[in-house]
């Protein structure tokens, strides 16, 4: 396949069985340690391989700034000039895994035809393969590091070879050759000189870990950036006491050659040096941290945290199942968790004191990981303790602190017994400061989004009356950027046998903008039940904003309904025309005469307009955040709303508002708030 499409490295990724993850099976073209912080990747990651499959499409991604954009935590741990295309691997019935393949440097914006052809081909052929082994019951597992088994040294067995050797143990600079996994195969004398070692102890050994004063992730990357880039990269260093030492890295795909010389500009250089006394990198710790910080960047609220750890902590540290508690008020309280058959079995720990002598309250009290092997280690502890008993074979308890104080505990579970190394508790403490920082962000977010929420639903109707003549339906959808509480209200007011439908639209989406909505839609009221005329409401409400002294503005559309008249007089301040549709099917804007925004300037005159609402008919009145969204002209949304409206119009109500909200642009992502209310004439019984 990478041949086909001269691509420079790939994997395959197969469903692991019973769960919802992928695993590598196998890398080639590249040393599978670049790849650890995605061994394992949860199928709702996003992901190119994850995407891949759940959508069943080709992904592609044609360089660096587009990784950058797409798929940030790929670019933060690999932020190289490189190429990818990920393919479902997949039969018409059956989900296998997927496939992707890489190119150095960048690529054209869209894959060619023929790669794609030869991309999507081969996969099919994989999967058939996949279909045959199930049938057959032949297993299909992970292969070991295709490029592991590779030689470290070449044979010099011709004269040609060994003419070679001399003509480089002749210059006057230093010459080595690294394999795919950095290390060394061959280094010259004045290479070993400049090094300071012989070089019989440099062969077979990685340049980084060799070299004490090498030492320094930042050469290790280069030596990464060049083998996934395939371009030329450099860098100098200091040997100790005071020689700087320029490095230049060629690579191919099967290696690189290096060139060691004495730097010229000494004065010019600034170079931090490695630590003394600093043990060897560890490329796959750094990768997965930086991984999963990213990830853990883009969690919200609590549930986003947990969903987070479930498909990006949990997989990749080899975890079965999570649980994510917290505290309030001197208990336990469960934020989350996943991978549990019988969820009662943590729901058991919700409302436990913090003072009960259980491995997750003792670990968020005082702040000490706690490891558990087996299940003998947590018994000889916890004897018979509330929670102990899950079914798991392994624990990792981890304190969550952020600020200094303790936020709750992560729980990682394994299905068998799993030893803790010192290096892993290592990371999974570091993990957990992490966890901890998302976390208590995300509860901050939650608690003011429970409180906008709580603001939102007081300040609009629970309900609408029950009109004669008249049904109604209401819809409000919140902008899903901010804290989702905005200026957008509707309105029914009953007034004897004629009503008031209101809609209107304060400026902004934020909690003062749902302030001063209340004020408005209590004033509008106030206005309709001492018998103000349409225009004379406008003209109170009005006055009311400017006295009110707010730098806000807000549009409005006012309508006094009288079913048994079949007559709607209407004022508008502002706002978008209101929709008619007609008993035939055919529907009309309402684009009649108005007058300015509220809140602009002072005594003003509000014109009125008087039309038919026939049996049958139906009103939509609308706030602008259905009808905008960023890079559609308005004309063409509205003509859209009115397609639908005209399609739908005959639906039962709750249904048509249904419709109307969700098949606008503006459905998932919305950049302000949406307010819809529908009225029907009826038809006289």
């Amino acid at each position: 396949m990478l041949d086909d499409v001269h691509a420079h490295a790939g994997g395959v990724y197969l469903l692991a069985p019973d769960e919802p993850v992928l695993e590598m099976a196998v890398m080639a073209g590249l040393p599978r340690a670049f790849a650890a912080p995605w061994e394992r990747i949860g199928l709702g990651a996003p992901m190119p391989v994850a995407e891949a499959l759940r959508e069943r499409r080709l992904i592609w991604v044609s360089g660096e700034e587009q990784m950058a954009n797409r798929y940030p935590r790929i670019a933060v741990v690999l932020p190289y000039p490189f190429a990818l295309a990920a393919m479902p691997v997949v039969t018409p019935d059956t989900e296998y895994g997927a496939v992707y393949v890489t190119w150095p440097g960048h690529r054209p914006p869209e894959l060619p035809d023929r790669d794609r052809d030869h991309l999507m081909a081969a996969c099919e052929r994989l999967a058939q393969r996949l279909e045959r082994a199930a049938a057959e019951s032949r297993p299909v597992g992970p292969e070991p590091d295709l490029l592991a088994a590779l030689p470290l040294t070449a044979t010099l067995g011709t004269l040609g070879a060994v003419e070679a050797a001399r003509m480089v143990a002749r210059l006057p600079y230093g010459l080595a050759a690294l394999d795919m996994h950095g290390r060394i195969s061959y280094v010259n004398p004045v290479a070993a000189e400049m090094l300071g070692l012989p070089a019989g102890t440099l062969v077979g050994t990685h340049l980084w870990t060799a070299v004490p004063w090498l030492n320094d992730p930042m050469y290790e990357d280069r030596y990464r950036a060049a083998l996934i880039s395939q371009q030329v990269t450099s860098f100098v260093a200091l040997r100790p006491p005071g020689d700087w030492l320029s490095f230049r890295l060629y690579p191919s795909t099967n290696g690189l050659s290096v060139r060691i010389a004495r730097a010229r500009s000494v004065s010019e250089m600034t170079h931090a040096g490695p630590r003394p006394g600093a043990g060897p990198p560890r490329l796959v710790t750094m990768s997965q941290i930086l991984n999963l910080a990213s990830a853990l960047t883009e969690a919200v609220g609590v549930q986003d945290v947990v969903q987070l750890v479930a498909d990006e902590i949990a997989p990749a540290v080899g975890s079965t199942a999570l649980v994510i508690l917290g505290s309030h008020g001197g208990r336990l309280h469960v934020l989350g968790h996943r991978g549990y058959p019988d969820p009662s079995v943590v729901e058991r720990w919700h409302g436990a004191p913090l003072t009960e002598p259980i491995p997750g309250a003792h670990v968020l009290a005082t702040g000490v990981p706690a490891f558990f092997d087996s299940w003998q280690q947590l018994e000889h502890l916890y004897p018979r303790r509330r929670g102990t008993e899950d079914g798991m074979a392994s624990w990792a308890y981890l304190p969550l602190i952020a600020s200094g104080r303790p936020v709750g505990t992560c729980v990682l579970a394994y299905a068998e017994p799993h030893p803790f190394p010192a290096d892993e508790r290592a990371v999974l403490t570091s993990l957990s400061g992490l966890i901890a920082q998302a976390l208590e962000r995300a509860v901050l977010y939650d608690a003011k989004h429970q409180l906008a929420h709580g603001l939102q639903a007081a300040l609009l109707p629970s309900s609408l009356p029950s009109l004669p003549g008249i049904e109604a339906a209401a819809r409000y959808l919140p902008a899903t950027q901010g804290m989702e509480i905005g200026g957008d209200f509707y309105d029914l007011v009953p007034t004897g046998v004629r009503a008031a439908a209101v809609i209107g639209d304060v400026q902004g989406h934020n909690v003062t903008a749902a302030g001063l909505m209340g004020q408005i839609r209590t004033a509008v009221r106030a206005y309709t039940a001492v018998g103000q005329s349409p225009a004379e409401v406008m003209r109170s409400t009005n006055r009311l904003l400017i006295d009110l002294g707010s730098d806000l503005f807000a549009s409005c559309a006012y309508l006094r309904l009288d079913p048994g008249r079949g007559r709607v007089v209407m004022a508008r301040a502002g706002h978008p025309p209101p929709l008619l549709r007609r008993p035939d099917g055919r529907v009309r804007v309402l684009d009649l005469a108005g007058g300015p925004l509220l809140g602009i300037q002072g005594p003003v005159r509000y014109p009125t307009s008087e039309f038919a609402l026939a049996p049958g008919s139906v009103l939509a009145l609308y706030t602008d955040g259905l009808i905008e969204s960023p890079g559609v002209d308005i004309e063409d949304s509205l003509a859209d709303l009115g397609e639908r409206f005209a399609d739908g119009g005959d639906e039962p109500l709750e249904e048509l508002a249904d419709r109307l909200v969700g098949g606008t642009a503006t459905a998932e992502e919305r950049l302000d708030d949406v307010a819809l209310l529908l009225l029907r004439a009826r038809t006289p019984v």
